[in-house]
């Protein structure tokens, strides 16, 4: 019994050490079609190989082998005896033809039992093997010595080695990524590598993959030749936007061993003892390397946080009940593959009552952890999330969203006491005020402003003078015309001459019907008489006056050509005559009354042109008056630059925004819009000073705009030094907030209006015909007219403080306020840091002499700080 255990036990451990046992393949796996290789099997253990056994197959002849040998080695260690045999066969190969070919594994015997090695395969290259450029100088040296130790280093061409930068992909989007490995490719004999510079890959977050300190070279198939080839560097490289990026060229510096030969005397042994190895220096760089980046698809979902690739995402809790002040936190794993390493935190949405910590996050492997820590400060039942995460999925073209399942948290009752009960008996709640959980700038003004040149104000400018000016004429006009109605209502004459023509129409009807009835001597008494009563009234001449010398006379300085004048008394002269003449017929009847209808009328239309030049000409002024002085359409390219920044803004894009708005201010245009919407791009990019000087340069120009005034009085809080100001005279601290109610330009067109009330009134009490109307028209001038005194005295107030260069902000993080103008032999006062307001009272070379809001002095350099 105890024998056939011993046996089972041998054969069992037999077995297993058989099973130990494997046979080893050593091969290249790429060769020329005329190089002779070596094919290798080892097989190690405790037992000798019996029999073996291998075939390579038709596709390569076996040259020499198979090459035996045997070695054994023993130690013993702690008492304990081991022994190791290895058995190895070598096999010399010639291929037969060219291709890739699969050889199968070879078969060992070991105490009668068969162990296998793997099947492995073999590239054959119809090219010539790997050559040694020395080997061609030596073969140069039999023609020459110097001249072939001249072009031993002409001889190392790019053929014989290069480098190359190889990226998995040509066209990506962003944040996609891509590998780029730079390889170096010889068939010559390296001795050394230095002098390397690698590309800076501007436009991609890049992380070193591989940079191995030993340099190991393999065989690999290039173009059909075959080359010895090496990684040198490899990243991965996530672009970070849109475009055509050119990766610059690396460079490397190889050190070749090339054989110089030497002058031969013609000895068998030359070759033996004269060859020598020179280094040769050789620069290698690469081709450089053209990526197409594509911008990421329009419409990303609010909790899109930047990934790009194929992710899966868990959500838990750290603790799922706990009590009030204790300590807790969320965990969300984010693993796939991908911009793991530029993943932002995705927003989670916790309950109002939470104190929150600032988060935490981890990578590990191919995931990335972020821990938000929080301390529940009320109890109940919460519920967190659920956590969304979006990202951009490659293979799919779209954007994935995440979403975990609500996160359920139960909050007992802590240690404190969220009530007291008093005396009565009766539970009571502690009551606490309502905690702001947090504080900001207000968001940036997102309608195009009304965008004015830098320093221009509407208050005493050409338009303003130009329409106070059109208001003085047009109640002069006013009052010009009321007057002059006033004097032709009680103006005989003038109502005899705007009644001349009508009169004259009567005449001549009676004087046509006349006509009609063929009455030759009424007739002619009838035309006479509408005559002489058209020019009697139109000229205002009395009878004695109504000589034909005269009205000629007359007609002529009134604007009546001479023409027409003489037509006008022949005229005269033929009634007069045919009064007293035989009749001359029907004709000559009816020539005369068209000649009067015509010469009436045309001496009525002179006239009327004549009294109408000078209207005329005073309407042609008003109406030129009328004409803007100024005025422009709407500039495509500064709306586009607003609708930019605002985008940009939107988007997290701070600097893009910044530029794009400061863009417009470089043309020469500002708003407080403009201001505001800068200081918050600078305030979003940390630089506190700069934000806090647009803010006020915004309320220089508006002294009204809330949004400017908030973010300026937020983000001097934010400042280092707290200055308490001098408090001033409370009648110019009222008059000062009335001031700022409104903006400049606003108080310039309010007062237009007054003005134009306060000329309506006087013209009222001027021209008003009661005692109760002038009365109004006087006592509401005066108030009219002072209320336009303190709106101009309001808007020139507010232009005044813009145009004052006298307000300053400390743009250094530290400054040293000195007691004199010099940096030698004076005395530092105090220090003061970025963001403060000064204001400047004079200057002396580069310095300026400062004043803070609390009264104190000293003296700064011009460059430290920026005028308002």
């Amino acid at each position: 019994m105890k024998r056939l255990i011993i046996a089972i036990v041998l054969s069992v451990f037999t077995g297993a050490a058989l099973s130990a046992q494997t046979v080893r393949v050593d091969a290249p796996n790429l060769v020329a079609a005329d190089e002779q290789f070596n094919v290798s099997f080892s097989v190690e253990g405790e037992h000798s190989v019996s029999e073996f056994s291998w075939e390579p197959g038709d596709a390569f002849r076996v040259i020499w082998g198979p090459q035996k040998g045997t070695s054994t080695s023993i130690s013993i260690v702690n008492g304990k005896r081991s022994k190791t045999v290895t058995n190895s066969y070598t096999y010399v190969l010639m291929p037969v033809r060219s291709g890739t070919f699969s050889l199968p594994g070879a078969v060992a015997t070991i105490q009668g039992k068969k162990v296998s090695s793997r099947s492995f395969s073999i590239e054959v290259v119809a090219g010539g093997t790997s050559r040694n450029n020395g080997s061609q100088a030596g073969a140069a040296g039999s023609a020459g010595g110097s001249q072939a130790r001249g072009d031993v280093s002409s001889s190392i061409s790019s053929d014989d080695i290069f480098l190359r930068l190889l990226v998995s992909k040509n066209r990506a989007v962003v944040g996609e990524g891509i590998t780029a490995t730079l390889k170096l490719y010889q068939r010559v004999n390296i001795s050394g590598l230095d002098d390397a510079r690698f590309p800076s890959f501007n436009g991609f977050w890049s992380q070193e993959l591989q940079a191995p300190s030993n340099i190991e070279f393999k065989r690999e198939n290039v173009g059909g030749q075959i080359y010895n080839s090496a990684v040198i560097r490899s990243w991965n490289l996530i672009p970070q936007k849109a475009g055509d990026f050119t990766i610059e060229p690396a460079e490397l510096v190889c050190s070749v061993n090339v054989r110089a030969a030497t002058s031969s005397s013609g000895s068998i042994f030359d070759s033996f003892f004269q060859d020598s190895y020179r280094t040769v220096r050789k620069r290698v760089t690469t081709q450089p390397v053209t990526l197409h980046i594509s911008a990421l698809p329009a419409g990303a979902p609010a909790s899109f946080g930047g990934g790009v690739g194929k992710f899966e995402m868990k959500a838990e809790l750290t603790r799922d009940s706990l009590k009030t002040h204790d300590a807790a936190s969320l965990k969300v794993t984010i693993s796939g593959t991908g911009n793991l390493a530029l993943l932002n935190a995705p927003k989670i949405s916790f309950p109002p009552d939470f104190e929150l910590y600032d988060m935490k996050s981890s990578d590990s492997g191919r995931s990335r952890t972020f821990e938000y820590p929080f301390i529940p400060r009320s109890h109940g039942d919460f519920e967190i999330g659920p956590v969304e995460y979006s990202y951009y999925d490659i293979a799919a073209g779209r954007y994935v969203t995440l979403t975990s399942g609500p996160l359920h948290l139960a909050v007992a009752r802590g240690a404190e006491l969220d009530s007291v009960v008093p005396a009565g008996g009766q539970l009571v709640q502690n009551r606490r005020d309502v905690k702001d959980l947090g504080s900001d700038i207000r968001f940036i003004s997102t309608k195009m402003p009304s965008l004015s040149s830098t320093g221009s104000f509407f208050i005493f400018s050409p338009l303003f003078w130009g329409l106070a000016g059109m208001l003085l004429l047009a109640a002069a006009a006013v009052w010009f015309f009321l007057r002059r109605r006033a004097a032709r209502l009680a103006d005989v004459a003038g109502s005899r001459n705007r009644a001349a023509t009508k009169m004259a129409r009567k005449r001549l009807a009676v004087a046509g019907d006349f006509l009609q009835k063929n009455l030759y001597t009424a007739f002619y008494e009838e035309l006479h008489k509408a005559l002489l009563g058209f020019i009697s009234d139109k000229l205002t001449l009395d009878a004695t006056d109504m000589s034909k010398e005269n009205i000629v006379a007359r007609l002529c300085s009134e604007g009546v050509s001479e023409g027409l004048a003489a037509d006008f008394s022949a005229l005269l002269d033929a009634c007069e005559y045919a009064r007293y003449a035989p009749d001359a017929g029907h004709e000559a009847m009816n020539t005369h009354y068209e000649s009067a209808v015509s010469v009436i009328s045309a001496i009525d239309s002179s006239m009327k042109k004549t009294n109408k030049k000078a209207g005329g000409a005073v309407l042609l002024a008003l109406m030129l008056m009328l004409v803007p002085f100024g005025g422009r359409a709407a500039d495509n390219y500064l709306d586009s630059l607003w609708n930019a920044g605002v985008a940009a803004y939107s988007d997290g894009r701070w600097e893009d925004a910044d530029r794009a708005w400061t863009a417009i201010e470089g043309v020469g245009m500002s708003s407080p819009e403009l201001y505001c919407n800068i200081g918050d791009a600078r305030f979003r990019q940390s630089r506190l000073a700069d934000a806090i000087l647009y803010y006020s340069r915004a309320l220089k120009l508006d002294p009204s705009n809330a949004d400017a005034r908030y973010n300026l009085e937020f983000a001097r809080s934010l400042t280092q030094d707290r200055i308490d100001s001098v408090p001033e005279f409370f009648l110019r601290t009222w008059m000062r907030k009335l001031c700022w109610t409104l903006p400049s330009d606003s108080w310039g067109w309010i007062s237009l209006v007054l003005l134009a009330v306060t000329l309506a009134l006087a013209l009222l009490f001027i021209l008003g015909r009661s005692s109760a109307a002038r009365k109004w028209g006087f006592f509401g001038g005066v108030v009219a007219l002072i209320l336009l005194i303190f709106t101009l005295l309001f808007a020139s107030w507010q232009k005044r403080d813009y145009l004052r260069a006298d307000d300053a902000v400390i743009m250094r993080p530290v400054v040293s306020v000195k007691s004199a103008p010099s940096a030698l032999d004076t005395k530092d006062l105090f220090i003061l840091h970025e963001g403060t307001c000064v204001q400047v009272l004079d200057s002396v070379g580069d310095w300026c002499d400062v004043r803070l809001e609390d009264g104190r002095e000293g003296w700064l350099k011009k460059d430290e700080i920026v005028i308002i």
